[in-house]
């Protein structure tokens, strides 16, 4: 029964008269089946203004200062909400007398639940006892009493704190946090706890003074985070202690202390956001005894800018001390570190992007003096759509400049090269007679190179290279049974590039994939230093399906002819000679979760040069995968033997709360083991536990084989997130 109140300028003697007219027509029989309901503004507003209003299935004068709600009563006032079975308001004390149940619920995310209490009118200050009070539905805490303080501290007595499901079978939590008393600040989103007890099983393992932890309402907060326990067969056993701290709402950084018997090494994250863009820095810096270098150190770094008019700004920085620190405390597998700096504007109609990349070879083969350690690299490509040709067209400059420290000529180990291209290009696509697709393209290019501290290509070349090609694809549907649907695509190209190639170094174009994406290309090369040049034709099919029940099947197949053979072409790239291998690519997608990927080039009779797969299968409980490489050996990309080896991982959730995984890579061409892990995770609603074990068996001259033991603890509630939900534990009888 919906009851009009008085407006708040009404005088406290309005609204008692409002009040007793309300219970006057509660008195009224009812004829409706459904429950009469009705709701009144306390005198009394929350500190920041927004009134209090109560509501209940029925509501009683008790003389002239008690109003009694009786049957689902909610007091609201802003974002805090009370639910109790029966409130009595006392007009002279200012005071809701609470009897339980009762729920009291701050923004959503801080729930208490209570026996009995009271509260002033703006549900800001007050006692409950028997209570508990759920923060995000992670934490609880149990306490004899409560008290509310000033709309902002909640302080808990005797209390018992912990993120574990509590069942009502007599047996304790995993964990829990006993303290005398424990205050909850919900402006600084802090719990603070006074003669704290950590208890394992119930059993006490550690006794604080004084505790503070975020509550789980809080996403970031300064305070120590999950230790790791961590063996290595080089550096022994070892713990690490991280310490985060915030430096404002913008930044933190996070400190992480490193000991063991041979090592003292202290690990550093820098971390800023700014209002236009970001920053991290990684690092360490290590004293140790397990190489002829006592101090070594690492930082790596990276950012993103947002610039005036569309511009990007990003860079980033790998540095190390030596070539074996990265893989010795395993913070990087990475062979060459490369850092860099670019600008980068991308629109509808034009691209730029200017780089300036540096390189560090940690190979024990290589030397960063003979390698090109510094390159440049400057591209800008603009696009019109010209009235009278029609189709499209691009015009760009692409700019590169490699740099070697060494000063020496011979076989060009100090090579210094560069070269300025400026592409013009019209292409234009046609839909002829049943559904053919025609396209076509003329481009001109301008190169010119220079070269120096090179005894055999030392000097300076230009040149003009036209280029023209025609391309027609086929594409053919059909639907077949089921819902099924066929797509056929015969694709043929037919291209002139004219020249002839100049006495030039090889020194963009040393590494050839021969793959769909370039299928098509008017050169397979990456760089303009090298050209395929007179006619070349390409030719293939394309092959996909889709079916009702979810498959999903691609294959791609094809071959590329050319009027005079390359030598430029390297073994392996499956490009040499008067007609190329034949590429055959395919991927498999079932709806059960398996997928296969493969990419092979076929010599003839089934013979390869150069093949990769995988295959993986995802799983609700249990993931799979393996990955096969095959690479022939190839004088030309630095390759004297064959390349062979396969990969295998996958993790298996055997329990509810178990998870196993593990991963091994095998070197069929040298027939051992190059790499193997395994791990164990356990991980329910309050704990999560990890044990990891791998070992590598590659040795070179600066590392040596290492078996590495990892352990974790992270206990979950206070700042570190949720679990998933099909972890939580279950109860046999009624949840507490």
């Amino acid at each position: 029964m919906p009851v009009l109140m008085p407006p708040r300028t009404v005088s406290r003697a309005g609204r008692w008269l409002a009040q007793a007219v309300t219970i006057l027509c509660l008195s009224l029989p009812v004829t409706s089946p459904l429950r009469a309901q009705v709701s009144t503004d306390l005198p009394a507003t929350s500190p920041d203004g927004a009134p209090v209003i109560l509501v209940a299935d029925s509501l009683r004068l008790e003389g002239r200062a008690r109003l009694i709600a009786e049957g689902n009563v909610e007091a609201l006032s802003g974002t805090t909400r009370l639910r109790a079975a029966r409130v009595i308001y006392d007009r002279d004390s200012d005071q809701l007398l609470l009897e339980g149940p009762i729920t009291l619920v701050e923004d959503g995310r801080i729930v208490v639940l209570a026996d009995a209490g009271a509260l002033d009118a703006g549900l800001q200050n007050g006692l409950l006892r028997g209570a508990r009070l759920v923060m995000d539905q992670q934490v609880q805490l149990a306490a004899n009493r409560i008290d509310r303080i000033g709309g902002r501290y909640t302080q808990l007595y005797q209390t018992a704190a912990t993120s574990c499901r509590i069942c009502n079978d007599g047996a304790p939590p995993l964990w829990q946090i006993r303290a005398k008393r424990v205050v909850h600040d919900q402006l600084e989103q802090q719990l603070y706890f006074d003669n704290a007890q950590v208890r394992i099983m119930g059993v006490p393992v550690l006794w604080l003074p004084r505790l503070r932890l975020p509550d789980p309402t809080l996403e970031r907060a300064t305070g120590v985070l999950p230790p790791q326990l961590k063996q290595t067969s080089r550096l022994g056993l070892g713990v690490k202690l991280p310490y985060f701290i915030t430096l404002g709402d913008h930044r933190d950084l996070t400190l992480t202390p490193y000991l063991s018997p041979s090592t003292r090494t202290l690990e550093l994250r820098y971390r800023q956001a700014y209002r236009h863009g970001t920053i991290e820095l990684n690092g360490a810096f290590s004293e140790d005894n397990i190489g002829p270098d006592t101090r070594r150190a690492y930082l790596f770094g990276r950012g993103n800018f947002a610039l005036p008019r569309d511009f990007q700004l990003s860079f980033n920085f790998e540095l190390v001390s030596d070539d074996a620190y990265l893989l010795d405390y395993d913070y990087s597998d990475k062979e060459r570190l490369d850092s860099a700096i670019a600008v980068t504007r991308t629109r509808r109609d034009q691209f730029l992007n200017a780089r300036l990349t540096g390189y560090q070879t940690l190979r024990e083969f290589e030397s960063n003096a003979t390698q090109p350690t510094i390159i440049g690299d400057l591209t800008y490509e603009q696009r019109y759509v010209p009235g009278l040709l029609g189709g499209e067209l691009r015009w760009g400059v692409n700019a590169n400049a490699r740099y070697r420290s060494s000063d020496d000529p011979v076989g060009g180990l100090g090579r210094d090269v560069g070269r300025v291209t400026a592409d013009l290009a019209w292409l234009r696509s046609w839909t002829l007679a049943y559904g053919v697709q025609a396209a076509v393209q003329g481009k001109v290019s301008i190169d010119g190179f220079r070269t120096l501290q090179d005894d055999v290509f030392a000097g300076e070349l230009g040149e003009t290279v036209p280029q023209v090609a025609a391309t027609l694809r086929w594409p053919l549907i059909k639907s077949g049974a089921g819902g099924a649907t066929h797509v056929l695509e015969p694709v043929a190209m037919l291209a002139w590039t004219g020249g002839s190639r100049r006495a030039l170094s090889n020194d963009e174009s040393t590494r050839v994939e021969f793959d769909e994406g370039n299928l098509l290309g008017l050169s397979r090369f990456p760089a303009p230093d090298r050209r395929e040049r007179g006619f070349v034709a390409a030719y293939g099919m394309n092959w996909m399906q889709n079916t009702s029940t979810g498959i999903q099947t691609n294959l791609t197949l094809g071959q590329i002819w050319r009027e005079v053979p390359d030598d430029a072409f390297s073994r392996s790239s499956g490009l040499q000679g008067e007609t190329s291998d034949l590429l055959v690519a395919a991927q498999v997608r079932l709806p059960v979760g398996l997928a296969l990927s493969t990419r092979t080039l076929h010599i003839s009779d089934f013979d390869v040069s150069k093949a990769e797969a995988r295959l993986s299968l995802q799983r609700p409980d249990y993931n799979l995968g393996a990955s096969y490489v095959w690479l022939g050996t190839d004088p030309d990309e630095n390759r004297p033997a064959t390349q062979s080896e396969w990969t295998l991982d996958g993790s298996y959730r055997f329990a509810r709360h178990w998870t196993g995984s593990g991963s091994i890579r095998y070197d069929i061409a040298r027939d051992q083991t190059a790499a193997a892990g395994v791990g164990l995770r356990y991980e329910n609603e309050c704990i999560a536990l990890n044990l990891s074990l791998s070992r590598r068996f590659t040795s070179s001259a600066i590392v040596e084989p290492s078996t590495d033991i990892g352990f974790t603890v992270a206990i979950r509630g206070f700042g570190l997130g949720s679990t998933d939900a099909r972890y939580t534990r279950t109860c046999r009888n009624t949840p507490l």
